[in-house]
This record gives structure tokens, C-alpha cells and sequence, in this order.
């Protein structure tokens, strides 16, 4: 009696297969720049990287870099110094925070190179490596590596940034 217990709990316990399903709670580096985030400008309490103590400082936006960035026509570079600088202009601040500026500069980069691999044409993406060489901070932390940035650079003839 007990082994006709038993087989039934087997029976039960195997009659729905259980599919493994791999959950990630990651987003993917498009998800990220497409997110909802808002920019702000703050002022600042004390001194902070090269921004003074008391001075506006904008937090951007993912989007906000790739819309820059995307401006930059080809054949052209800019630095993320420029960058910082011209939008802190045009969001009416005296300084663009430089980590998330960094981080989201990266952020602009995986996307596009996302966007690149799935198929998307390399006209239609955003132009990233007009903005960092091959020996930049931005192309170590890369997860594709310097390689693709140095490639495209040098197709449009651009030189090592200072």
C-alpha cells in the first residue's frame, strides 16, 4: 500500500513538467536610455569634481546625451568636456554633472552598439565613437571592447582626441 502511495505522489509531481525559466531583472542598455528619467538642475552644496560649491549643476539625461551626440555630423568629433559645457548652456546651468555625463555617454554607446548588432544599420544608430577614441575611458568600459570604436573612427577620418 505504501508503494501505490508513493507512485501516486510521483505521478502528481511529474504529471506538469516544469519549464526552467531564466527571469532577468536586468534591463537591457536600450531600455536604459529609453527610460523616463527627467533632467534636473541642482545646486550644488559643496565643491564637486571641477563644479564649485553653490553652482547650477544639470543632472542630464540618457536621451539628452544621445540627441547631443546624434547631432554631431560625420566626419566630425567633440569631446565630452564640449558636451557638459553646451548643455549646461542650453538647460540653463553653469555645469553638466560629470559622472552621470559618463555614465550616460556609456549608456548612449551599448544601446547603439545593441542596436548595431541586432541588424540596425550603422547610419541609423547613434554616432558614439564621434564622441571618445579607442584610448578613452568610455572604450575600456565598453563591453565590446576599443576595436569597433578605433574601426569606425578611422572610416571617418578622425583623429585621436587630446
Amino acid at each position: 500500500m505504501d508503494k501505490k502511495k508513493s507512485s501516486k505522489k510521483v505521478k502528481k509531481l511529474t504529471k506538469k513538467p516544469v519549464k526552467a525559466v531564466k527571469v532577468s531583472s536586468r534591463k537591457s542598455w536600450k531600455e536604459k536610455l529609453d527610460g523616463k528619467a527627467v533632467f534636473e538642475v541642482k545646486e550644488t552644496d559643496k565643491k564637486f569634481a571641477d563644479i564649485p560649491a553653490h553652482s547650477k549643476m544639470l543632472i542630464a539625461t540618457p536621451k539628452i546625451v544621445d540627441s547631443y551626440v546624434r547631432k554631431i555630423p560625420s566626419g566630425s568629433q567633440s569631446s565630452i568636456q564640449t558636451m557638459r559645457n553646451d548643455l549646461a548652456i542650453e538647460y540653463g546651468a553653469e555645469y553638466t554633472c560629470p559622472v552621470t555625463s559618463g555614465i550616460f555617454l556609456r549608456i548612449v554607446a551599448e544601446a547603439a552598439y545593441e542596436e548595431y548588432q541586432s541588424g540596425k544599420p550603422l547610419k541609423s544608430i547613434t554616432p558614439f565613437w564621434r564622441m571618445a577614441d579607442e584610448k578613452s575611458p568610455l572604450a575600456k568600459k565598453v563591453s565590446f571592447g576599443p576595436e569597433f570604436i578605433r574601426k569606425m573612427r578611422k572610416k571617418e577620418g578622425l583623429e585621436p582626441q587630446k
